[in-house]
């Protein structure tokens, strides 16, 4: 038997009655978790029937910058770590989960503070090893409802995980979704605290370039993912595995966080429509848009076309603390399936600034991501200038899986070009483009096992009156599940 007990004694007399109610409240509490757990049958099988899962993955890095700003910095890293999960079994819907996430370099040559030769994507603040709890939830599932509290994954489109290297983002949330409703998934939440992932630490903090004296646009030539995908004000470098206000994160203001809610609809067979709003108190509020359909091609039954397109619409609320924010992004994706070959067209638009609006730092119009999500259709590995105000992107990608040859091995490959204009933030018109490939293996010999060659090749992806900036880069992942 399974029990919890709770005494509580109150030693002075002269307690005030908000005091003496909040002691009551916990006291009845206390009683009705004791009720419950001596009605249960054995509320200790909770815990034993409990499971255990997770991930062990090695990455290795090669980034090697070019261009003709005099970028001669060779970065490298290898790091092992992962994450271990435990979540109990189901007690009359209620669950409870918590995840370990870790990181720890190993044959790295150079001294880990030389973020010239080490590449800081893989490792805590100051390039450290770093452990920590990255999930720590309730869950409680009733009928076609379920409620998940606590620090948990997202994945979502304008709040998620981006897990691109070696920890992903998490987030602090309290979460509602319901499917009563046949074909239709809603979900309602609110979003307290952001914990970045490694990925971010290859980023300048915003305030650092202000604090020395640069200009929103230079931050954004530094590559600032508050604009073109995913990081912010706070400095990126020392900010993994801290679970960090909304606000705080996105602008340097502490703010109620983010409500979202969302209605994903997938009641007519090959299409689903869905449609999202997150309001950011006092920043802004974003809605996103996507519709998907697929068929198959009249001719032949082989050919199984498909089409989608998106669009996210951004506009300050509240005290505006993040600016002028009318930022307005849409896309559009055309592809087909032939058995196991996939290849797709891809076109986005931003609107454009003005010379006022470029001059003031060049994010009226752009779309700001601030806690991850990487939805756009045209975005590369690693450019996402699509989100920049003014900006013409365009992708190809194709890709094969020889699994009909036996071997589970799918290779992908693309291209993605990013035409942005004069008032676009950087101040000078140009154009980035970003070749890329990805190839994935996973052996028969070991289930749960994926081996992961990724490349990018990124040109022009900055330009200043010193020069260009791009680099070739290589990753190499391995990924075991259990």
């Amino acid at each position: 038997m399974f029990m919890l007990c709770f005494s509580f004694t109150i030693h002075n007399t002269n307690i005030t009655g908000e005091r003496l109610m909040k002691k009551i409240t916990l006291s009845v509490a206390a009683l009705g978790l004791i009720v419950s757990a001596n009605a249960a049958d054995d509320l200790s099988t909770m815990f034993s029937e409990g499971k255990a899962s997770g991930q062990i993955r090695e990455f290795s890095v090669d980034r090697e910058y070019q261009g003709t700003a005099g970028n001669t910095t060779h970065r490298k890293a290898n790091a092992i770590g992962g994450h271990l999960k435990f979540e109990t079994g189901d007690y009359k819907g209620l669950t409870l989960g918590t995840a370990f996430y870790t990181t720890n370099g190993f044959l790295n040559n150079s001294d880990k503070t030389n973020v010239t030769k080490v590449d800081p994507s893989l490792f805590g603040p100051d390039n450290q090893n770093l452990t920590f709890v990255g999930e720590l939830y309730l869950n409680y599932k009733y009928k076609n409802t379920n409620f998940k509290a606590g620090r948990q994954k997202l994945d979502t489109p304008m709040a998620a995980g981006d897990d691109a290297r070696m920890i992903r983002n998490l987030f602090e949330a309290y979460m509602l979704t319901n499917t009563d409703i046949d074909g239709v998934t809603l979900t309602a939440g609110q979003i307290t605290a952001f914990s970045q992932g490694t990925f971010g630490r290859v980023y300048t903090g915003y305030d650092n370039v202000i604090a020395s004296g640069g200009t929103v646009a230079s931050a954004q030539a530094n590559g600032l993912l508050s604009i073109t995908g995913g990081y912010s004000y706070v400095d990126p470098q020392n900010n993994v595995g801290n679970f960090t206000n909304m606000g705080t994160y996105a602008i340097g203001e502490s703010t109620n966080g983010v409500t979202v809610a969302s209605v994903v609809y997938t009641g007519i067979e090959n299409l689903k429509l869905q449609l999202w709003d997150y309001y950011a108190y006092d920043l802004m509020n974003v809605v996103y848009g996507q519709a998907d359909y697929s068929w198959t091609c009249l001719l032949t039954d082989s050919v199984k076309p498909y089409a989608a397109v998106q669009f996210i619409k951004e506009d300050n609320v509240g005290d505006d603390l993040a600016g002028d924010v009318n930022g307005f992004y849409w896309g559009a994706k055309l592809g087909a399936k032939v058995e196991n070959f996939n290849a797709y067209i891809a076109y986005s638009q931003t609107g454009e600034n003005s010379a006022a609006e470029a001059a003031a730092g060049g994010t009226a119009n752009a779309i700001l991501t601030p806690w991850g999500g990487m939805s756009a259709f045209t975005q590369g590995m690693v450019t996402r200038h699509m989100y920049l105000a003014g900006t013409k992107a365009s992708k190809v990608a194709a890709s094969y899986n020889f699994k009909s040859f036996g071997p589970d091995l799918s290779v992908l490959g693309y291209y993605a070009s990013f035409d942005m204009n004069q008032y676009s933030g950087y101040g000078l018109a140009r154009t980035a483009t970003e070749p890329g490939f990805d190839v994935q293996y996973k052996p028969e010999a070991i289930k749960n096992l994926n081996l992961r060659v990724r490349g990018n090749f990124p040109r022009d992806f900055a330009e200043s009156a010193s020069g260009t900036t791009g680099w070739s880069e290589y990753r190499l992942i391995v990924n075991y599940n259990f």
